[in-house]
Parts: C-alpha cells; sequence; structure tokens
C-alpha cells in the first residue's frame, strides 16, 4: 500500500507515518512542518511569507509537485485548509489529487467548520474552544473562525471535502463528536499516535520543588485558556514560595521544546478540551503529570475503566488552582500519576498499535464513497 499524507498538526501525521513504516507501507509525508514548529517531512511545502510574490512562487511550487502525488492507494489530509492557500483555490487541488489517487481521508484532527458548529450549538459539549455551557465565548479570534468556517469559503470547502472523501478519520473525542451526527457512516476515531521507541518515559520521584511547564503561544493564548492557567499558576508560586518552580515556553523549535519538558513534572495544557491532544500526550509519554483535559467522556471512548492519570480541570481560574494546590500540598500523588500516564501511553497511544487501526480501516470495506 502506498500512502500520501498532507499537511501537519502537532507531528501527527510524521509520527503515523513512523508506525505505517513499521508495518511496511510506503508513506510520504508532504506538509510544511506545521509552521516555526518544524516538524520532520519527506517534501517540504512552504510558502515563504514577507517575500515578493511569495503567493504566486508558493502555487508554483505547488503545481510543480502535484504531478509527483499521483498513484497512492491513500491519501489523508490534514484539514480541509491542507496547503497554504486560500481556501477558495484549494478545491481544484482537491479535486486533482481525488481523480488521481485511491481513497480519501479527511482528517479531524484541529480548527473546521464542524467543530465550530458544535462548540456554537451550546449541546455538544458543556464547554469547549466556542462556549461555556450555554454561552458562546466572545473574542476577537473566536469571531474571525465563525466568519471564516461558518458563513466564508473555509466552511463550503470542508463541507464539500467532507461530503466526498471516503472516510473521516477523528483523533480527539471532540472532533469525533462534531462530525458524528452528519457524517455517522464514515465518521471513525482513531487516537493521536506517539512514538513511543524514541520517547522514553521517567517515573517522576515526589519530586521537590514541583517544576510546571507551560507553552505560550501568543495568537492562541486566550483560545485554548493558557492565560487562565498561567494566572493560576503565579498565584500558586506566590501561595506556596520553594514548593514550585515555573518553566514558561513561547514558540520554541520542537527538539528544544522537548528538552525543556524534560525538565519537568507537570504540564498545563489546554483549558477548555475534554481529552488529551498532542502536546499532552507528547508529555504524558514523558512521565509529566497532565493537568488539563481528562473528562469521562474520552475515557468511554476509548474503553477505559481503570487508568485515570490525568488530572481534570474545569475551565475556571479557581478549580485550576484548587487542582495545582493539591499536587503542591501533596506531592506524593506524582509518582503514581507519573507512571499512569506512562501506561495510559502505552496501552492507547503507540504509534506502531495506532497506525494498525488505520490500516485496518483503510483495508475494510466500510466506505460510502468509490
Amino acid at each position: 500500500m502506498r500512502v500520501l499524507l498532507l499537511g501537519e498538526y502537532s507531528n501527527v501525521h510524521w509520527t503515523l507515518a513512523q508506525g505505517l513504516r513499521k508495518l511496511g507501507v510506503d508513506v510520504t509525508v508532504v506538509s510544511d512542518g506545521d509552521g516555526w514548529k518544524c516538524y520532520p517531512r519527506d517534501i517540504d511545502l512552504s510558502r515563504k511569507y514577507g517575500r515578493p510574490f511569495s503567493g504566486l512562487a508558493y502555487l508554483a511550487q505547488l503545481l510543480r509537485l502535484l504531478p509527483a502525488l499521483k498513484g497512492y492507494d491513500r491519501v489523508q489530509i490534514i484539514n480541509p485548509v491542507f496547503v497554504q492557500l486560500k481556501a477558495e483555490h484549494i478545491l481544484p487541488i482537491y479535486k486533482y489529487l481525488r481523480r488521481n489517487n485511491g481513497k480519501f481521508s479527511l482528517a479531524a484532527f484541529g480548527m473546521d467548520r464542524y467543530w465550530v458548529l458544535a462548540g456554537r450549538s451550546c449541546r455538544t459539549f458543556r464547554y469547549s474552544d466556542f462556549n461555556i455551557g450555554n454561552c458562546i465565548r466572545q473574542s476577537a479570534d473566536i469571531d474571525k473562525w465563525i466568519n471564516e468556517w461558518i458563513e466564508g469559503a473555509k466552511g463550503q470547502l470542508n463541507t464539500r471535502i467532507a461530503m466526498d472523501c471516503n472516510d473521516i478519520i477523528a483523533g480527539l473525542y471532540e472532533y469525533y463528536q462534531s462530525y458524528l451526527p452528519r457524517f455517522s457512516g464514515k465518521t471513525h476515531f482513531i487516537p493521536f499516535p506517539i512514538n513511543t521507541d524514541q520517547i522514553k518515559g521517567r517515573i517522576r520521584r515526589q519530586p521537590t520543588p514541583i517544576r510546571f511547564f507551560i507553552g505560550i503561544q501568543r495568537d492562541r493564548n486566550t483560545y485554548k485558556g493558557t492565560d487562565i492557567m498561567l494566572h493560576a499558576l503565579e498565584r500558586i508560586a506566590r501561595d506556596y514560595p520553594g514548593r514550585c518552580e515555573i518553566v514558561k515556553v513561547e514558540s520554541v523549535p520542537y527538539t528544544q521544546y522537548q528538552e525543556m519538558m524534560d525538565s519537568c513534572d507537570v504540564l498545563l495544557d489546554q483549558l477548555y478540551s475534554y481529552t488529551p491532544a498532542m502536546n499532552g500526550l507528547l508529555a504524558m509519554a514523558k512521565g509529566l503529570v497532565l493537568v488539563g483535559g481528562g473528562e469521562p467522556e474520552g475515557y468511554d471512548l476509548l474503553g477505559d475503566y481503570d487508568l485515570r492519570p490525568i488530572i481534570n480541570v474545569q475551565p475556571t481560574e479557581q478549580n485550576v488552582y484548587d487542582q495545582l494546590q493539591r499536587l503542591v500540598l501533596h506531592p506524593e500523588l506524582i509518582p503514581r500519576l507519573s507512571a499512569s500516564s506512562i501506561a495510559y501511553i502505552k496501552r492507547y497511544h503507540d504509534y506502531v498499535q495506532v497506525a494498525q487501526q488505520y490500516l485496518d480501516l483503510w483495508t475494510s470495506n466500510s466506505f460510502t464513497n468509490s
């Protein structure tokens, strides 16, 4: 089987490719490395912003590449906007790839129309990036994404691809629930892959002080709730001097980011999430304790009833503070949670095991389109 993975989010496609290769699959990853994170890829497709005629240069680069992206048995795109073009220019690219390859998967891994719709409905989730209970969250970024994905060209593109593709593969509980009501016959959940051969877990041994790690993305700080988590963490540091240290990281390459994470004990990530995404899973694989999304629905989807290593938080500063305070006052909890985190990743997110789930789906007869 020849597989083409187009685009990148948080190293998902590269890690999946590593697992597929272990199973003897011929895989090509084409991406921009997810921007400044600079994840590995086989073929670089980066747009050089800030240069004269960068858009035309990128389009020419893409058009030169397209003839090489033919004859694959399976193509998966990371998002409806899988190349760095305006949405209205992407549909012809998709149609070309669809005509010249075998079956097609749309990955539900991040921001898209159905994630926005589910959040704005205030019925699918108790809280999300878009709602708290029955209230829609308000910010300039959220308004922009609503306009783009519900009313704009991105939303139209998303609908066309979702209706046309063979299957939709969701990597988180939230994305699975977003697509399921409208595309139940073709929506599947497969956990995100983590390379458990390369990432070696280390059980934390009741550290003193506890080192808390938090990553800052300025353009997504409020949207992801990092601002609230940081405020709670800074309160803890003031109230319990000497018992905790804060390692705050902003926009560094993936290798450096991992090295800084290695020295820490606890990660704060994704306030409004029900389940951990790649950053949280990476930390858990290393043996860090995750403070973030660990709602029962996510465990239930996995069929897990005994491993519950995530310190689940509700989307308020006080709740985050309370959960952090519990760790600071009871550091003896950390070794058990650390060991459970490593076991959780090996049980559900091992990259070869996840790759096998993709192969099982792709070679089944459960496709709605031909």
